[in-house]
C-alpha cells in the first residue's frame, strides 16, 4: 500500500505538470514568486513546464507536514543543502502493531510474590493502551537520482528515538484454595524506551506546487525497556516545502 500510495503522488504530479498553462512569458507564476528563474519549456504537442522545488542556489529549504504508518506523525525536516538534512518527527506509534508484545509483557509486570498461596494464580484478560507518543530525530543525507526519474532523490541516516507509552492490564485473580475465589483486577505501568535507528527512503519533489512526497523505512533498536528488541518501522507522506 505504501508504494502504490507514492505511486499515486508521482503520478498525480507528472500530470499537473502537463496540464499546467505557461504565461507570463513562458514562466509559472510559482517559478517567478518563489525562485525568480525563467521555467524551462518543453516541445511537443503537450508542452509542459519543468519546475522542480528545490534550486541549489536556494538551500536552505524547510518542509512541514504528515508521516502515515508506524508512527502516525507530523514530521519537519530542514534541509541545510542538497545532500544534508535534518528531520524531526512527533508523533503516536501504531498501536495495533504491538498488541502480542504488550501481551507477552504481562507476566513481567505482574507481582507474584504478595500471592496469598502457593496455588494463586492470575489470568490475564486483557491489556490497552491508554497513551503513546513517539519523538524521533534524524540526520539524513540525499543522493540526486533525477536520472531514473526528474524530481527523484534516494536517502540514508541514522537518528535516535524515544517513546513513552502507558498500559493498562485487566486480569483475574484466583485464590487456589477450597474457597475457589476468582477475583477481577486492574494495574496500570508505564513504558519508556529510547535507542538508536537506521533509516533509508525515497523522496520525490517534481510537482507544480511545493509538495514532496516520501517513503521511507527504519530499523529501530531499543536500549532502555527491553535491551535487544529491535523491529522495522516507517511509512509515507508528504511536506509542504518552503
Amino acid at each position: 500500500m505504501s508504494l502504490i500510495l507514492l505511486l499515486v503522488c508521482v503520478g498525480f504530479g507528472q500530470t499537473l505538470a502537463q496540464r499546467m498553462r505557461v504565461h507570463n512569458n513562458g514562466k509559472s507564476v510559482y517559478t517567478q514568486k518563489r525562485f525568480n528563474v525563467n521555467a524551462t519549456r518543453v516541445r511537443g504537442e503537450k508542452a509542459k513546464i519543468v519546475c522542480p522545488i528545490f534550486v541549489n542556489s536556494k538551500y536552505p529549504f524547510h518542509g512541514f507536514g504528515f508521516k502515515l504508518g508506524d508512527p502516525f506523525a507530523l514530521t519537519y525536516k530542514f534541509y541545510a543543502n542538497k545532500r544534508l538534512a535534518f528531520v524531526a518527527d512527533v508523533g503516536k506509534p501504531a498501536s495495533s502493531l504491538y498488541n502480542r508484545y504488550y501481551r507477552e509483557k504481562f507476566d513481567s509486570y505482574v507481582v507474584t510474590d504478595t500471592f496469598s498461596t502457593a496455588e494463586a494464580s492470575i489470568i490475564p484478560i486483557t491489556h490497552k493502551v491508554i497513551s503513546d507518543i513517539v519523538v524521533e530525530g534524524k540526520l539524513l543525507y540525499h543522493v540526486d537520482v533525477s536520472k531514473i526519474s526528474q524530481g527523484l532523490q534516494l536517502y540514508a541516516g541514522a537518528g535516535w528515538e524515544w517513546k513513552r507509552t502507558s498500559l493498562q492490564y485487566d486480569y483475574t485473580y484466583s485464590t487456589g484454595d477450597f474457597r475457589g475465589i476468582d477475583e477481577f483486577g486492574r494495574f496500570h505501568r508505564k513504558r519508556i524506551t529510547m535507542g538508536p535507528q537506521i533509516v533509508m527512503g525515497i523522496e520525490y519533489a517534481y510537482f507544480h506546487i511545493p509538495i514532496s512526497a516520501f517513503m521511507e523505512l527504519e530499523y529501530f533498536s531499543d536500549i532502555q525497556a527491553d535491551p535487544g528488541y529491535s523491529r522495522l518501522e516507517g511509512g509515507v507522506g508528504l511536506r509542504y516545502i518552503f
